[in-house]
């Protein structure tokens, strides 16, 4: 009945691609991503410069950053990029690393398609792979204390390194492990914890780099709202108020009918006792500084100035709820809520000169703390308030966990090594997967030496070779391109880097080979009738 009569399934704006070709598409678009930001790798890496539409500028060697600004349209090279920024989300750092892998792992899988083995042979063998890496991992993790400064400073200094912060990144090192220690919270069972959002970046044009300071603190884009307050106030008590301090208007609609100058005076007068009243009520708390969440009438204004109040108005709710973390004060409502309890304690605030900054510094055990950059230009501030968030995420790793392991291509050979030798135990088709899935590692330490201008053929080998001889900490010195012992080298960084980049690389790979149908609609064409 049908013969001749060809059948629709498909519309006609649905572009479709199957079988070795869907792979290979995935495939090339996953090994391209890779090589954007191959060359960022390391401490040597270097910077991309990335023009938007509209003209911004942004430089950085920051994989999560470069991949964001890409824009990238393929669907499995979105996937990709995924990686790099759950990696970001999670950890804070390994966002090169992990997006590396994913192309060294679709590479090597992209030689076992050709051979004709399996996706679904090939997957199994990558989740395989991926739970003996994790356990190898646990075995070459290094303790640390919650006390251990000098590996807590190692391990940001690696985070730091090879950024534009490098020049300075001991005194920064320093500033983000005191703001980390400060804000961690010690759990029953012996554990810490630290919330991220405690640590904040705030950036300011015209110094120099080594200006960077640790502010107990809060530092907030906002001036004095008047030019007669003080300048600066020390042994500072805030007050933290949410509504406005304004004449509110009443719910319901009402006039008031004025026949008399006499009526008209004292309703001014009426009303201007009542401003002096909450400026009087704020000042009868004992605070000298007043932090608004709302708008200040200038009656107000007025008052709290002679009463030698420092006041900032329209304070964002996030900065209200982040300055009563660090002043350990409370927010209230109204002025009349006020209490002794209630208020925040500092050492000082104070306007900087020539900005729109008030910085609120020197509070007793804040819970909350801000780390204040400067730079000469806001493209260096930008990358800078990148490499200190690596730092202080990498050290909250830390001390969360208590597990390092050491850098420079070390844990990636050592991998290597040992997932081949757990291949050999496996047999079968599924071990030509696990051994593709340990030679996707050799990635990392190439790439490395790559970056640093040495033989890759020369310095994988020597890796390999001081690693088969025992030494599980070996890897490369990329400014030597000798092969040392890692952590006495002082290069390590969290488990937790390490580990989530494994995780979300094979994963991704995983779902991405198993893929052999692609059905994209293409957009602004008719569909079938």
């Amino acid at each position: 009945m049908l013969a001749g009569q060809p059948i629709i399934i498909l519309r006609d704006n649905v572009e479709r691609t199957r079988g070795f070709e869907a792979q290979r598409s995935n495939i090339m678009a996953a090994k391209a991503i890779a090589a954007a930001v191959r060359t960022t790798l390391g401490p040597r890496g270097m910077d991309k410069m990335l023009v938007s539409s509209t003209g911004d500028v942004v430089i950085t060697n920051d994989g999560a950053t470069i991949l964001h600004e890409m824009s990238v349209q393929h669907p499995g090279g979105k996937l990709v990029v995924e990686v790099a920024e759950t990696q970001d989300d999670e950890v804070g750092d390994g966002t090169t690393t992990a997006t590396v892998l994913v192309g060294s792992l679709m590479e090597e899988a992209e030689s076992l398609l050709a051979q004709e083995v399996h996706p679904t042979i090939v997957a199994n063998g990558y989740q395989l792979g991926m739970e003996k890496a994790l356990s190898i991992l646990d075995d070459l993790a290094i303790t640390v204390g919650f006390g251990e400064r000098e590996s807590l400073l190692k391990i940001a200094d690696t985070a730091m390194t090879g950024k534009s912060i490098e020049a300075v990144k001991d005194k920064i090192s320093n500033i983000v492990v005191d703001a980390v220690l400060q804000v961690a919270t010690e759990n029953d069972d012996g554990t810490y914890v630290v919330n991220e959002d405690d640590v904040k970046i705030k950036t300011q044009v015209g110094d120099s780099m080594n200006d960077a300071e640790l502010v107990r603190g809060i530092v907030i884009d906002k001036k004095r709202v008047f030019e007669q307050m003080p300048q600066k106030v020390t042994d500072v008590k805030v007050a933290l108020i949410a509504m406005p301090l304004e004449v509110t208007k009443t719910q319901v609609k009402s006039k008031i009918k004025i026949t008399t100058s006499d009526q008209m005076k004292a309703f001014t007068e009426q009303e201007r006792e009542s401003l002096r009243r909450l400026a009087d009520q704020i000042a009868a708390s004992g605070a000298n500084a007043l932090l608004c969440q709302k708008g200040i009438a200038d009656a107000v204004q007025y008052y709290l100035a002679k009463a030698g109040v420092y006041a900032i108005e329209d304070v964002k709710e996030e900065d209200m709820k982040f300055a009563a973390k660090a002043l350990c004060g409370t927010i209230v409502n109204k002025p009349e809520e006020l209490t002794a309890a209630t208020l925040g304690h500092a050492e000082e605030v104070a306007e900087i000169p020539d900005t729109d900054l008030t910085v609120i510094s020197g509070c007793d055990n804040p819970k909350a703390v801000t780390i204040l950059l400067r730079g000469t230009s806001q493209l260096l501030l930008d990358e800078l308030e990148r490499a200190v968030y690596d730092a202080a995420r990498v050290v909250q790793d830390a001390i969360e966990d208590g597990k390092f392991v050491v850098g420079g291509g070390s844990v990636e050979t050592e991998l290597q090594i040992r997932i081949r030798d757990y291949a050999a135990t496996v047999g079968g088709r599924v071990q030509l997967a696990i051994e593709a899935f340990a030679n996707a590692f050799e990635v990392i330490p190439r790439t490395l030496a790559e970056n640093s201008g040495f033989d890759t053929i020369d310095k994988v080998v020597a890796l390999r070779k001081a690693h088969a001889d025992g030494a599980k900490y070996a890897g490369l010195n990329v400014y030597t391109g000798e092969v040392v012992d890692m952590r006495e080298a002082g290069v390590i960084e969290p488990q937790r880097v390490k580990t989530q980049a494994i995780k979300s690389a094979t994963e991704t790979a995983m779902l991405l080979v198993r893929v052999d149908d692609m059905m994209i609609t293409q957009s602004g064409r008719p569909g079938a009738q």
